[in-house]
């Protein structure tokens, strides 16, 4: 069976080497051009085409899939089968009708809930204790073709939207290869989704990230976790940008204004008043400066008490 695999970030990676490790064969694999990157913005080739290359495989880049030269390239292939994970690019339907079997999706969440670009970090940023990963026959939806299985796995305490990356990523390794073997085989029957189940999530921005302190403390923290690694929290202290990489709850009946420093010290932490409490600030980054624990930081700089955090005038939000 020839197969074609479209994706990009690490996330994909498992699903590949999957499909390399199976009785198949990967005529050809998909990404997006390579894009600059760090401080330099040098060219940087994506995961996925860097695993391509060392397994030897046939690597094609295109701005829009969805031209003339990549369905070109696409039909040359000849492919029984497409397996797309992360890819980053919506199909045309005449894209999605070159595969004799159809397209696989492996998509990060329990389908319908969380289609969209980032279903990792919303679950996360939603406050949610179970997710999973679902594959997927594609359509030309976004996110809306028939399921065929699904897996899941709980939201660990603390647990951040890069880690619950990478654990669901060898999942959906994983549940491609029980997909394909029972898709192809006709043991699986493809199961309309529950639109009136359905949520659609928005891509994330660097303005996500901001920090509202008139939110309770729960919120607060899980919007840490959901955009670490990015785009990545942040407030404001004396008019520069503070990130914040690590938060906890904490139990407090101060009646400061909220965004206000509760306590700031290399003993006793960095605590900052929200609606109904406080957070505290566990690890955090200054302009300039590197990640560090909150106390490291607190033991050579100062935060004062009664300090508010805020927008970039220094006013809280």
């Amino acid at each position: 069976m020839r197969v074609v695999f479209m994706g990009t970030p690490s996330f994909a990676l498992p699903s590949l080497r999957v499909l390399c490790e199976m009785p198949l064969e990967v005529v050809g694999v998909f990404t997006q051009p390579d894009r600059p990157a760090g401080r330099g913005h040098k060219l940087e080739a994506p995961p996925v085409k860097l695993l391509a290359q060392e397994k030897g495989l046939p690597v094609f880049q295109f701005e829009k899939v969805r031209r003339q030269a990549g369905l070109d390239a696409m039909r040359a292939l000849k492919p029984d089968l497409v397996v797309t994970a992360a890819f980053g690019q919506i199909l045309s339907q005449k894209l999605l009708d070159v595969p004799k079997l159809g397209t696989i999706n492996v998509h990060a969440s329990l389908l319908p809930r969380h289609r969209g670009a980032a279903p990792i970090n919303w679950s996360i940023i939603q406050g949610e204790s179970v997710t999973g990963v679902t594959t997927m026959l594609t359509n030309a939806g976004l996110d809306t073709g028939d399921i065929l299985l699904k897996r899941e796995t709980a939201i660990l305490p603390g647990e951040t939207a890069g880690e619950l990356t990478e654990r669901l990523a060898e999942i959906g390794g994983e549940l491609l290869k029980e997909t394909i073997e029972g898709y192809v085989s006709g043991k699986i029957t493809p199961v309309k989704q529950d639109e009136a189940l359905m949520s659609y999530e928005p891509m994330l921005d660097k303005a996500l990230g901001q920090i509202d302190w008139n939110q309770e403390a729960k919120h607060i923290c899980d919007l840490v976790r959901g955009v670490n690694p990015w785009p990545g929290a942040y407030t404001y202290f004396g008019g520069e940008t503070l990130k914040v990489w690590k938060a906890s709850v904490c139990d407090c009946e101060n009646p400061a204004a909220n965004g206000s420093v509760l306590v700031s010290s290399a003993k006793e932490g960095l605590k900052i008043k929200c609606a109904g409490g406080a957070v505290e600030i566990l690890e955090l980054q200054m302009p300039g400066s590197k990640r560090m624990a909150a106390k490291a930081y607190l033991s050579g700089k100062q935060l004062p008490a009664g300090t508010v955090l805020g927008d970039a005038a220094g006013e809280a939000q």
